[in-house]
This record gives structure tokens, C-alpha cells and sequence, in this order.
């Protein structure tokens, strides 16, 4: 039986995040991801060297991108042999790709690995309509010319519409932004608070660039040298003045100010042993302690986003940590609603006694939230989003000497995914 080992965060790279159908037009989800990748192997000096392992994901992927992964392997600089495959666990992907490279490293099954994910809403995998596919299908199989020329009149002008990536949960139809809507109005979250929360994001990534916090994590890709969704001199008052942009019954909250607009960009981490990390003599930034995923009945009405509740918990409850005993808490910023509902729940005794079967957790200083901005201003390319954090994280509790950092993450389908890091 193999001995648990730790594990650490030894390096991050990302290339900028760009808002969807700008700078990024035109190039693939391969592309991008290549991108990120290959510079953190040149930054890692890993050029023509193996790895035990990459995972790496995309929500929006392409059929032609059925093996992605191993793809950008081979065009990174890694040495052929490094394996490679495709993971999806919707916005947590890039989190449930550290996790699952991280616990390789711990079982002894690898002794380093990388991680991460990608996502560009400019390389849509657009379809065709399930009625002309399923002539195209026909035609192909049938065997004469007048076989094939009957299947094609069949085809009507509707058929040839294209059929774009769905936006909603299947089971209920309505988008993210909707049910968000939903649970802003169950907890009783105003506009004022959410605009607030977005200023704030916007606020702290500008000075996070100002003062150089990215320079060694995010690398020039295309012409591009920073995140172009960061808006710094972005005021209250202008955020206030946007319109709704879900609920158009005259009490909608969400608006395109304090919710993540739609990004491409790609990040990936190289998560490492200490034996493979002296060996090659990687700096380690932090600790990987311990991760959980959870999902919760939204269907039912416990709201889509509110899961990462459930998994922060039973995370805190196996480590034994209280909510408190952070000095960094990165929770994705999906809307800024979420974000509060989020904080509101670990406080509520009712939501705690039904969801997670114990005590309020409480309150966090909020002084400790997101101090490099997050999602709102620095954008979320879905897959990307986790390994962002995770990179982001270990680099402020290493250049920090504070101690620990908790990530929380909701993901489509009423999941959320928790991730513990800490101090070498």
C-alpha cells in the first residue's frame, strides 16, 4: 500500500483573459491552451522533459478536440512520452484537475504533474440541427445517387439553422444568471451590496496589476500582456446604472456589472512532490492540503450555486478547521449575488442545520476576500478559473508568510468544489 505523501504547488501560468469574441477571435480552445502550458514549461525549464502526468479540461470543447489534452502536450515543449488526459466538472474543472494530479502525486503513483483547463467562447462548437444531421447520416448511408437526392429533399430551410452550446440547466431550462436571480430574492441579497462587491473586484485586481502581483503568473499571449475585462476607474455610480440582465420583471439585481462576463483564456499549475521538486529545484509556493466536492437539489429549490457551502464544510469538519482560521479565502465570483448568498448561508442556522447538519459556521473577515480581485474583473473562462486561483493562492501565502488559503467554487448543475492550500 503506497505511503500519502505531501504535495505542493510549485508553478502557474496563464495567459490574459480577454472578454469572448475580441482578441481572441479566431483561435482555437487548442491554441489557447497550448499557449498557457508551453510557457509554463519554458518557465519550469521542463523543455523535452517527461511528466507523470496532465490533465486538463474545457466545457465549451469542440468534437475535433476529443483528445485535447495530449494535444497541447505535444505542442509544449514536454517530451513525447508525457501522457495526457481530458477532465469536466463544468467552472470546477480546473480545481478537480489539481485535485486529481495532486492525489497521483500523494498515492506515489506520479512524482509531478500538471494540471488546468480552458475555455473560449470565440471557438464555439457550433452543430448542426439534430433534423439535418440525422439526414446527413441517412445520406451517407444510403448507397445510390437517387437514395441520396431523396434524403436531401427532405431537408427544410429551418434545418439548416446551426445549433449553438446550450446556456441553460437541462432540467430546468433556465440559465445560471436566472437562477442566481432566484437566490438573490431567497436571501434577500440588494443591488446596492452587489454592486459594491463587484467595485470592490474591480478595484483590487487594477491594483493587484499595478502592483505587479501577476507579472510572473500570467504570460503575453497574441499581443496581449494583462487581462482586458479589469476596469479600475469603474465607479458605484456607473455600475448602478446598468440595466437588469436575467429578470426583466422590474425587480432583477443581476446586471452585466456584477456578474463575470463571458471570457476565453486558459491556466495551468505543476503540482509536484518534495523529492521531484528538489530534484529538478522548483521554489515551492504552498502546500496542497485536502479538496471536497459536494451537490445539493436545486431542482428542488436549494439554489444552483450554493453547493460550495456543503463542500467548504465538510472539508473544514475532516481537516478540523473552523471558517475563521483562514487568512485568504478565494471564492469564485461567478455573480457577485452568489458570492453573498454564499457568505449569508454559512451564517444561517436554519440552511446549516438542513444542508450540512450542524451549527452556522459564521462569518469571515471580509478583509481576507478576494484581495487581487476575482472573477468580476479578472474574468472566467469556465475551465480556467480554477487553476487561476489555485496559482494565484499559493503565491500570496508564499510571498505573504500568512498560513492558509481556502478556495470555494460553484459550478453548473448544483455542484461546488472546496480546496484547502497552506503554508510550506
Amino acid at each position: 500500500m503506497s505511503t500519502i505523501r505531501p504535495v505542493y504547488v510549485v508553478a502557474g501560468n496563464r495567459i490574459p483573459f480577454a472578454k469572448s469574441m475580441t482578441k481572441y477571435l479566431g483561435l482555437s480552445t487548442q491554441d489557447l491552451m497550448t499557449a498557457a502550458l508551453k510557457a509554463l514549461v519554458d518557465k519550469t525549464k521542463l523543455q523535452g522533459k517527461t511528466v507523470g502526468d496532465v490533465a486538463l479540461g474545457a466545457i465549451m470543447q469542440n468534437p475535433k478536440d476529443w483528445n485535447l489534452t495530449r494535444e497541447c502536450v505535444q505542442g509544449s515543449g514536454l517530451h513525447a512520452h508525457t501522457p495526457g488526459y481530458n477532465v469536466q466538472r463544468a467552472c470546477g474543472t480546473g480545481l478537480e484537475t489539481s485535485w486529481q494530479i495532486a492525489n497521483k502525486i500523494a498515492l506515489g503513483h506520479i512524482n509531478e504533474g500538471i494540471s488546468g483547463g480552458v475555455d473560449t467562447n470565440s471557438d464555439l462548437p457550433i452543430t448542426v440541427s439534430s433534423n439535418l444531421k440525422k439526414a446527413l447520416l441517412h445520406m451517407n448511408a444510403a448507397r445510390s445517387i437517387g437514395d441520396k437526392l431523396k434524403i436531401l429533399a427532405t431537408i427544410r430551410p429551418k434545418d439548416l439553422a446551426p445549433s449553438f452550446p446550450a446556456v441553460g440547466e437541462p432540467r430546468t431550462g433556465m440559465s445560471m444568471g436566472q437562477h442566481t436571480e432566484k437566490m438573490v430574492q431567497k436571501w434577500k441579497i440588494d443591488r446596492k451590496s452587489q454592486d459594491e462587491l463587484a467595485l470592490a473586484s474591480h478595484q483590487r485586481a487594477a491594483k493587484a496589476w499595478a502592483d505587479g502581483f501577476h507579472s510572473d503568473l500570467v504570460s503575453s499571449f497574441h499581443g496581449l500582456d494583462k487581462d482586458t475585462i479589469v476596469r479600475g476607474d469603474t465607479t458605484l455610480e456607473k455600475l448602478s446604472r446598468l440595466k437588469p440582465a436575467f429578470d426583466f420583471t422590474g425587480i432583477g439585481t443581476l446586471t452585466a456589472g456584477n456578474s463575470s462576463p463571458l471570457t476565453d483564456g486558459a491556466s495551468c499549475v505543476l503540482l509536484a512532490s518534495e523529492e521531484s521538486a528538489k530534484e529538478h529545484g522548483w521554489d515551492l509556493q504552498a502546500r496542497f492540503v485536502d479538496c471536497e466536492v459536494a451537490a445539493l437539489d436545486y431542482v428542488g429549490g436549494d439554489g444552483l450555486l450554493m453547493a460550495p457551502t456543503i463542500a467548504v464544510a465538510k472539508l473544514l469538519q475532516r481537516q478540523g478547521f473552523k471558517l475563521q482560521d483562514f487568512d485568504f479565502y478565494e471564492i469564485h465570483e461567478a455573480f457577485a449575488g452568489q458570492v453573498l448568498c454564499t457568505l449569508k448561508a454559512w451564517n444561517d442556522e436554519a440552511w446549516c442545520k438542513r444542508l450540512l447538519g450542524q451549527a452556522p459556521l459564521g462569518e469571515i473577515d471580509l478583509t481576507k476576500l478576494n484581495i487581487n480581485g476575482s472573477s468580476l474583473a479578472i474574468g472566467h473562462p469556465f475551465a480556467a478559473t480554477g487553476g487561476r486561483i489555485v496559482s494565484s493562492l499559493a503565491k500570496m501565502i508564499k510571498t505573504s508568510g500568512k498560513q492558509r488559503g481556502l478556495i470555494s467554487i460553484c459550478t453548473a448543475g448544483g455542484m461546488g468544489i472546496a480546496a484547502i492550500l497552506e503554508r510550506v
